[in-house]
């Protein structure tokens, strides 16, 4: 049986989700700093994110997450070739990471966390843990450190995407995404994990 603290980290993204965005990225990286030349980047990018989706598909894996890896990736290679700015590769991705801190942020405030709306049915608990202060704080702060992951990234990565200091961003790219993410989820992990799952019976009366 799958424990509580896999089905968590695969909810948020995953090994498979965290290598499907990176991989093609280091490639873009690797080969536009080899060639010069945008369109082979672009197309290196492509190239490698259409290999890890025909791996996933032999593999079975979940659909939706094999086919958004490639297709967001192919969307960043279009949009730096479409309009030859190389740094508009990691454009969607600074897109992504603000509508994802104003996301976690907003429902933390208005006391319906994500996490909560997101790990609830995964841990059996549904939306029980609402009735539950202890778990409800819980996945507020949880969340809080998803708004510190995507805010720390804007606030390092939009200076270097506007500066055009393609190396540096796609460094930080790196850098802020694998090991942020396991931190970031560990984290989460550590909080959530030190109140009680509810369960839904409980909250019938």
């Amino acid at each position: 049986m799958e424990s509580d603290e896999k089905k968590v980290m695969n909810a948020l993204g995953g090994k498979k989700g965290i290598l499907d965005s990176g991989l093609p990225s280091l490639v873009f990286l690797i080969a536009y700093n080899v060639s010069h030349g945008l369109k082979n980047a672009a197309i290196a990018a492509v190239i490698t994110s259409a290999a890890l989706t025909v791996i996933r598909l032999a593999r079975k894996d979940t659909l939706q997450h094999v086919l958004s890896g490639f297709i967001g990736v192919a969307f960043c290679a279009f949009l730096a070739r479409k309009t030859g700015h190389a740094a508009n590769f990691y454009l969607p991705g600074l897109i992504i990471n603000v509508v994802y801190a104003f996301a976690y942020g907003i429902l933390n405030l208005i006391g319906l966390p994500l996490l909560g709306l997101l790990l609830g049915p995964i841990l059996g608990e549904n939306l029980a843990w609402r009735k539950v202060p202890a778990r409800k704080k819980a996945y507020i702060r949880a969340g809080w450190l998803w708004v510190a992951l995507f805010v720390s990234r804007l606030v390092v990565q939009y200076p270097l995407y506007k500066s055009g200091n393609i190396n540096a961003l796609g460094t930080a790219r790196l850098v802020m995404g694998y090991p942020l993410f396991l931190l970031a989820g560990w984290g989460s992990w550590i909080i959530i994990r030190a109140v009680p799952t509810v369960k839904v019976a409980e909250s019938s009366d």
